[in-house]
């Protein structure tokens, strides 16, 4: 199998703000994010060749053609649940590495706050009848994976509560130095732990929140992307993985991790040649729509053992200043979750984390990046890797 590792550039990025975007309809939205990836690049509309649009409420690229006013380039439209901007991104990538086109847009977006949308009801983004347990909250199909989780590595509620606390208050840290994130205060890890109850154990803290948003990127061939500007970021590895219910089908699968997760990074990894994650990847940008799926994400992808998540962040690990910085931006859980737009947003603080852009949330000179998106539920989903490098 052929690897893009290096074939593809990043030489433009936007992102709007994420939030309770009243003001604006997602055409602003689109606009602001498209406008701030060609400002950035260096480029005018009319240089785009073709386009990717990722987002799971508007039916086909027309929509976004209309709102940007292209002129009959061709425009595909993505939808993949929660991963749908990483695989957006994806296959506009591969549409470089093939040599099919020389610059292309990739834009995700959502506008979820006016349509009432919640964390209750999961039919509401089901374009089919086919669910798990038809209107169960997505928090309890989490919950199921933190208490299978407590079972079989002997976590106590009290142990799993502290712990998915710490990653809240993280997270809600590093979102309080971002400008752009949905939630901007950090809190305490009494707060956290004493939260109301929404899927026992889960609290309210360990859920992320529901938002409106827009993120878009700027694509090129990596030989020509100097062309565009010095600092571009190149593309090392991808990785896709899409369950078929194994999880409920197998009487032997234990649900306390992601095997999609797993499968993607793997096929990224190896792209990308990485060996050791946890001592090659600087930071990283996880799914973490609640608490207990960045906990397990650690394992996942490989940046401690089996069973060892806690120790590694009560060392603080993860945090902004730890070895392996995870959601340095706030994460799904502070910048928000406009589930179109979300992979992209990941891509984005990457990239400004490469260019040394990210203020006071700024690594030091980070190598190695990497963002991952995961969709539907533990037991049946998506995983979807992205690997991202300086150049050389």
């Amino acid at each position: 199998m052929e690897s893009i590792k290096d074939k593809v550039a990043i030489v433009g990025m936007g992102c709007t703000r994420f939030g309770e975007n009243w003001g604006k309809s997602v055409d602003d939205l689109v606009i602001d994010a498209a406008y701030e990836a060609y400002q950035d690049a260096g480029i005018e509309q009319k240089d785009i060749q073709a386009a990717w649009f990722g987002t799971t409420r508007l039916i086909t690229g027309e929509n976004l053609a209309g709102i940007l006013k292209f002129d009959y380039i061709p425009v595909t439209r993505v939808e993949n649940l929660c991963a749908t901007a990483s695989d957006a991104l994806r296959n506009a990538a591969f549409s470089i590495a093939a040599g099919v086109y020389d610059i292309v847009l990739v834009l995700g977006a959502e506008k979820l706050k006016d349509l009432g949308m919640g964390g209750l009801d999961s039919s509401e983004i089901q374009t089919t009848a086919r669910v798990d347990y038809p209107g169960a909250a997505p928090a309890h199909f989490f919950a199921r994976l933190a208490t299978r989780y407590m079972h079989r590595y002997g976590l106590t509620y009290d142990e799993m509560r502290q712990t998915l606390g710490k990653i809240a208050v993280k997270n809600h840290h590093n979102g309080s130095l971002n400008p752009k994130a949905h939630f901007q205060r950090e809190i305490s890890l009494e707060q956290a732990m004493n939260a109301p109850r929404i899927s026992w154990p889960l609290g309210l803290y360990d859920a992320c929140g529901v938002s409106d948003g827009a993120a878009a990127a700027i694509l090129t061939r990596a030989d020509i992307a100097k062309n565009f500007r010095d600092d571009y970021v190149l593309i090392k590895g991808m990785g896709l993985a899409v369950g078929a219910r194994q999880g409920f089908l197998l009487d032997d699968c234990e649900i306390d991790h992601i095997e999609e997760t797993v499968r993607a990074s793997r096929q990224a990894y190896e792209m990308a040649g990485i060996k050791k994650p946890s001592e090659e990847i600087d930071l990283a940008e996880v799914h973490d729509c609640f608490t207990i799926t960045e906990m397990a994400i650690y394992e996942d992808l490989g940046f401690c053992p089996r069973g060892r998540a806690k120790e590694y962040i009560d060392a603080g690990t993860f945090e902004l200043n730890g070895k392996l910085a995870v959601n340095t931006d706030g994460g799904l859980k502070c910048f928000g979750h406009p589930l179109g737009a979300t992979g992209l947003r990941m891509i984005y603080e990457i990239y400004k984390q490469m260019q040394g852009k990210t203020g006071p949330r700024q690594r030091k000179n980070p190598k190695l990046g990497m963002t991952h998106n995961c969709g539907m539920n533990p037991g049946s989903g998506i995983g979807s890797v992205t690997i991202l490098g300086q150049r050389d």
